[in-house]
């Protein structure tokens, strides 16, 4: 059972509405929606956590490690919760995927994602599920560490949005339904 959501991106004022930071984004979203605040961790996180006494708990996590060294932050709180990494949901951008497209995996290479070529590194293995979101390619003229720390244009934000929204609605059904029916439900 999935029991800690991880959203990468980069801590600060600065990063907050990059491509870089969808990750965040989402966590926050979730959160807002159960009503939760996030707080300091045992480690560099912050997290929170949603659940009843009658359910398994669920955490929140948000490495404050910066992006390419997320899997630190992973490690450190997995440790810390004593959970393994069958009860993680990595959430992070792509620039393989179209803008709006969401992909969700039990397992895979790092795609070329600092953030999770960190996690990998830290955690020794592949095995752990993640859900990434399209944030389209970079355009020929710009160097790919300055395109997914920019922000949207205005007419990508409503995409964003509605991808965001998405991403909420497929980690809940990951948690309820199971990663295999969330795969097909949400992997068009």
């Amino acid at each position: 059972m999935l029991r800690l959501i991880v959203g990468l991106g980069n801590p600060g004022e600065r990063y907050k509405n990059t491509r870089h930071n969808l990750g965040y984004r989402v966590v926050d979203q979730l959160a807002q929606k159960n009503n939760k605040t996030f707080k300091p961790g045992q480690g560099d996180y912050l997290f929170c956590k949603l659940g009843s006494k009658t359910q398994k708990e669920v955490f929140l996590l948000k490495p404050l490690t910066y992006m390419n060294s997320s899997g630190e932050a992973v490690a450190e709180a997995l440790d810390h919760f004593g959970l393994s990494n069958d009860n993680l949901l990595i959430l992070c951008d792509d620039v393989n995927l179209p803008l709006g497209k969401i992909r969700i995996r039990e397992k895979g290479t790092d795609g070329g994602h600092k953030g999770l070529k960190s996690i990998i590194y830290h955690l020794g293995s592949i095995c752990f599920a993640r859900l990434r979101m399209g944030i389209g390619e970079a355009p020929k003229e710009m160097e790919l560490e300055r395109f997914v720390l920019s922000d949207f244009s205005e007419e990508e934000k409503k995409i964003v949005d509605e991808m965001i929204d998405l991403a909420c609605v497929a980690v809940e059904n990951v948690l309820t339904c199971g990663i295999e029916d969330s795969m097909s439900r949400f992997n068009a």
